[in-house]
């Protein structure tokens, strides 16, 4: 599964969603002037954008494992303290913020505990540790559409809904094994527009997460095959693709 990829690929694939799912993230988790906070999984710097926005520069710090992203969000928001880090190792000490994020991470994380475990300890007691992920598992991710397609054409196909935190209640399980507290779930959507359908395929062809890698697995006539299906469940244009994420709120 990759994510080391250049920032305006990933862009195209996932920003799209990411971005205005980040304005809502952000407002649920309740940040206010003068707080700090920390984006883990930064990515190209959706989420990290509107913590600048409400927090200002000095305020924000981001980490991200993939190089490539590192560096485009160092170029884009240079006031920014932007690492390279997993979640699972982050480089900050103790009761560093007021609040910790992760949007659309904890499913890709390798030990989804430990990384929320990590976000917590980094998180001033009381402070708010949320996360945000998919619903993979029912069908509302904004790539469920496209395996839709593909387990129709190969049952076998394993996509995304066995990830961490991608199912109902999941989020709030993981958070409950880490030690936090007074958690709270709730769900946000966002819907995005597409004026043709090559605008919504092309950047699922570009090689970006297990979608992606699994695109570039078939080959030509299967391709095709599931182009054509894609294309079968969402035209005539314009059409609106809606994602919905199981989202939590706890307290370090």
């Amino acid at each position: 599964m990759s994510f080391a990829v250049p920032a305006d690929v990933y862009a195209r694939f996932m920003g799209r969603f990411s971005e205005p799912l980040a304005v809502a993230f952000a407002e649920y988790a309740g940040l206010r002037a003068g707080q700090t906070a920390l984006d883990v999984g930064s990515g190209p710097g959706a989420l990290t954008t509107q913590l600048v926005d409400r927090l200002g520069a000095d305020a924000v710090a981001a980490v991200d494992p993939s190089p490539p992203f590192v560096a485009a969000l160092r170029a884009r928001l240079p006031d920014v303290d932007v690492r390279a880090a997993s979640a699972e190792d982050l480089p900050f000490p103790d009761d560093a913020f007021d609040a910790t994020l992760a949007e659309l991470v904890v499913h890709f994380m390798s030990d989804p505990v430990a990384g929320l475990r990590e976000m917590a300890r980094v998180t001033r007691p009381g402070g708010v540790v949320a996360a945000c992920v998919w619903d993979h598992d029912g069908g509302r991710s904004p790539l469920s559409t496209c395996w839709q397609a593909a387990t129709e054409l190969d049952p076998d196909v394993v996509d995304e809904a066995g990830l961490a935190g991608a199912r109902e209640g999941h989020l709030e399980e993981l958070c409950a094994e880490a030690g936090l507290r007074d958690v709270e779930s709730t769900v946000l959507s966002v819907d995005v527009v597409f004026d043709d359908f090559d605008t919504w395929w092309h950047p699922y062809t570009n090689g970006v997460g297990p979608l992606g890698d699994y695109l570039r697995s078939l080959d030509e006539s299967r391709l095709e095959a599931l182009r054509s299906r894609c294309a079968e469940l969402v035209l005539p244009t314009p059409f609106t693709i809606r994602g919905s994420a199981w989202t939590v709120r706890a307290r370090a």
